[in-house]
């Protein structure tokens, strides 16, 4: 499968999202930064699946109804951060959604995720995805999952990754950095965590008017035993 997350900043890259799914084809994709008020219900052959509701930045996820059917959705608030507070950008931090792969017959749980932004602290933002990871089993315990989305977690993911593998999931960064806005705060940002899934690539794609870069992730399915185990 095919799946693209992109951070739209602050909605300004929302008209590069038809000609992004016409070039690259992806069966899902996942938002972060929108105006859900705004957003088509249909995006080429994809359809919405559901957007958050609460926020003033929200999430989103589509899907190809003649790849996969759309079984549950779900958004969950995380851990606030002091900004949160203040400012109030965003109350659900995670968008998840169940789905049937209808060529395979397989379950899977594929999320649209935002960390707390760089005011936060990196352990924070650790505790965020840790409550994620468990907020979408709820779909179910032993589904292959891949949360996608921006981590904003610019330095250390080798800790990070370390920490993430210590519950089951596997830390898949992009090919290439993908936020540069900063001088101090360049990286890989935008990656992917995942369980029951083998990553095969994390590619990114060439920069529009957000701040954030596309990328767009390649994955299979694990063998049934093999995720098991």
């Amino acid at each position: 499968m095919r799946v693209i997350s992109y951070n739209l900043r602050k909605h300004a890259a929302v008209g590069e999202l038809a000609d992004l799914v016409a070039a690259h084809e992806p069966n899902l994709v996942c938002l972060q930064e929108i105006d859900t008020s705004q957003l088509p219900a249909e995006l080429g052959p994809l359809h919405l699946a559901d957007a958050t509701k609460r926020n003033r930045l929200g999430l989103a996820v589509y899907y190809n109804r003649e790849r996969f059917e759309s079984r549950a959705t779900a958004a969950f608030a995380l851990k606030k951060s002091l900004h949160d507070h203040i400012a109030a950008p965003a109350h659900e931090r995670v968008l998840g959604t169940h789905l049937v792969d209808l060529e395979s017959g397989r379950e899977l749980v594929v999320a649209s995720f935002h960390a707390a932004p760089l005011t936060a602290l990196n352990s924070l933002r650790r505790k965020q995805i840790h409550a994620a990871h468990e907020a979408l089993r709820g779909f179910g315990e032993s589904l292959p999952t891949l949360m996608v989305g921006d981590f904003n977690y610019p330095v250390f993911k080798d800790f990070l990754g370390a920490d993430v593998r210590g519950t089951g999931y596997d830390l898949t960064l992009s090919d290439e950095r993908t936020y540069t806005r900063y001088k101090f705060f360049r990286g890989h940002f935008d990656f992917a965590t995942s369980i029951g899934l083998d990553i095969r690539s994390v590619r990114t794609l060439p920069r529009g008017a957000s701040d954030h870069l596309p990328i767009m992730v390649a994955a299979d399915y694990r063998d049934r035993a093999e995720a098991a185990a």
